[in-house]
């Protein structure tokens, strides 16, 4: 069966989205998933399942909406998929903490980076379906605005590595 991660958008973020981990788990095992494992508070799930990945998708954002009584969005990869986002890292050098992936729905447009705007320090580049930022002066005093992005949800390195190692030990 299938290893997957779901990465909840706005989760436990700056005090909205309230959603307690031991929930989400208890979500995800009532909609069949198994052998469910959270990490930390902000919206990571892995588990496995014999449904695709868009079937996850609507699934969760479903019993998450009725859950909460607001929208939420989720994005799926599987853990194969997972892997190769931390594998093409192209800021492999640079800190995971400051280092993220920005996970978006479908692949970037290609001329998402010219569309960013309060551009400093940051460097990015564009993957398969993410896009990939490193905050060369940390996250504090960005200003950075990533218009393909809007959508998407961000994790940095050291928290997708952790995910790849859950996932394959599932």
């Amino acid at each position: 069966m299938p290893a997957y991660v779901a990465l909840v958008r706005g989760a436990n973020v700056l005090g909205s989205g309230k959603l307690p981990m031991a929930e989400l788990k208890a979500i995800c095992e009532r909609a069949g998933f198994k052998s469910v494992r959270t990490w930390i508070a902000s919206g990571n799930v892995v588990f496995h399942s014999r449904k695709s990945a868009a079937t996850i998708k609507a699934t969760l954002e479903t019993a998450l909406t009725r859950y909460a009584g607001r929208p939420f969005s989720v994005h799926i990869r599987t853990a194969a998929e997972m892997t190769t986002v931390l594998q093409r890292n192209p800021f492999k050098q640079r800190p995971g903490s400051l280092t993220v992936a920005f996970f978006l729905d479908g692949p970037p447009p290609a001329d998402a980076l010219e569309a960013v705007t309060n551009r400093k320090a940051e460097q990015l580049r564009l993957g398969q379906r993410e896009i990939y930022v490193y905050y060369a002066a940390g996250f504090a005093d960005s200003r950075i605005t990533i218009r393909a992005a809007k959508n998407g949800t961000a994790r940095n390195m050291n928290t997708i590595a952790k995910l790849v190692e859950m996932a394959a030990s599932l």
